[in-house]
């Protein structure tokens, strides 16, 4: 059985597509470690209201962020339906929880516009574009601007 790989022309981008209520955004595929289901964390004292808390994954601590509240939305109330993307951010890695992960993306840098003027100075801070794909607004996140510096140091 032969399989055919699909590679990437110059200036295409692989991004994983998924949903937090009914928004949809994405971040860079090679950010991606692995994508699994939810598990329960351990809370921890004085943790930012974001930080959902720690799981142990293979034996490393993994920090929990509820993506929703620290993109400023609704948080999320976790169930077995949520997902965790486990990404690599500077170098550190935290789970993203979210409530699904729908697609993986291969676009070109034409298709990613700016961030409009209007959104709010939050969303611009983490949104690095958005893509307009079959009738549908994905918002591009920048992972790395979700967390200062201290922050991805103590996650």
């Amino acid at each position: 059985m032969s399989y055919a790989v699909k590679s990437l022309n110059q200036g295409d981008r692989e991004l994983i597509a998924f949903r937090i209520g009914d928004q949809e955004f994405c971040v860079n595929i090679m950010s991606v470690r692995e994508i699994r289901g939810w598990t329960p964390a351990t809370a921890m004292p004085h943790s930012p209201a974001y930080m959902l808390g720690v799981i142990n994954l293979r034996g490393a601590v993994l920090p929990i962020i509820d993506l929703a509240a620290r993109l400023g939305m609704k948080p999320a109330d976790p169930t077995a339906r949520h997902v965790i993307i486990v990404a690599q951010v500077r170098r550190k890695v935290v789970g993203l929880l979210v409530d699904a992960v729908s697609d993986i993306l291969t676009v070109t840098d034409e298709i990613i516009q700016p961030t409009p003027e209007i959104s709010s100075d939050l969303e611009r801070q983490f949104a690095r574009g958005i893509l307009a794909i079959d009738k549908r607004m994905i918002c591009l996140i920048e992972l790395e601007a979700l967390f200062s510096e201290t922050e991805s140091e103590a996650a």
